[in-house]
């Protein structure tokens, strides 16, 4: 009987052993740009002393994103920012997993229902990304730009996610990101955190009291995939002259109640 090598149909013949090692150039063009993505606008000194690499090289990595779109020059004010072609690539992303489109809907009503400015994460390897939001009417808000990041352990969002996950995988992630203190209320004490996570768990939503920005609160529950996996969360929030300790009893449960609908709307199943 003929028998066929069975190989992976995403890389030729030739890698089917050990992983090729990276491409060095590639390595640091995609450096660039995450620090580039970060900024609100950077120099090309400041991107040179963020990389590590001497002006010269960093500047002809930036051209090259440039000619491609990924980054932008203002010749005005002489700084790099991201690019639209960068919006597009982490658009497609987003429209395969369908859910920017699918929660803002429940986004809408969360942010009617409550008074104060919704938000949508997704969870990486290391920490949260917000990729949605529906902000209040009232004057004084939060606000959190697509794509910014946020510690798991400092987040809202993240300890909703670190709430249902196995203990190992918790220590894992906290383990290479670290526990910084961001505020005085940061729990970056791991029983703390432990014991903050339990009563997440419990109650199905989290509460971030000023832990990433003073001033600020934030009620978040976790969005599952068809798995019962935590992929990210829905969340609310205001300053703390609005987002009382007294309401947390009321936007938690509407919170929760938001998350498991956006759940339920992808697919998923809420994890017991």
């Amino acid at each position: 009987m003929e028998t066929t090598e069975k190989r992976q149909r995403g890389r030729p013949r030739a890698f089917n052993g050990p992983e090729a090692s990276s491409v060095q150039s590639l390595d640091r063009a995609l450096r660039i740009l995450a620090i580039v993505a970060e900024g609100s606008g950077l120099s090309l000194s400041e991107i040179s002393a963020q990389s590590g690499l001497a002006a010269s090289t960093a500047y002809r990595m930036l051209t090259t994103l440039q000619n491609h779109g990924m980054v932008e020059f203002d010749t005005s004010d002489q700084l790099w920012s991201i690019g639209v072609e960068t919006y597009r690539m982490g658009a497609a992303f987003l429209r395969r997993r369908k859910l920017v489109d699918r929660a803002r809907v429940v986004m809408q009503e969360l942010m009617e229902r409550s008074g104060e400015t919704a938000n949508l994460g997704v969870a990486e390897d290391d920490c949260v990304v917000f990729v949605s939001q529906v902000e209040t009417h009232q004057a004084i808000r939060a606000f959190f730009r697509p794509g910014t990041r946020s510690p798991f352990h400092a987040s809202g969002i993240g300890k909703a996610v670190l709430a249902h996950l196995e203990p190992e995988r918790v220590g894992t992630i906290l383990r290479k990101a670290g526990l910084q203190r961001f505020t005085d209320r940061t729990l970056s004490d791991i029983s703390a955190l432990a014991h903050d996570l339990a009563r997440i768990k419990l109650r199905g939503w989290s509460v971030d009291d000023e832990e990433r920005h003073p001033g600020m609160r934030c009620v978040a529950a976790a969005i599952f995939n068809e798995f019962g996996e935590p992929i990210g969360g829905v969340s609310v929030s205001g300053p703390t002259v609005r987002v009382t300790p007294e309401r947390l009893a009321e936007i938690g449960p509407l919170v929760r109640d938001a998350a498991a609908e956006v759940t339920r709307m992808i697919g998923g199943i809420r994890a017991t």
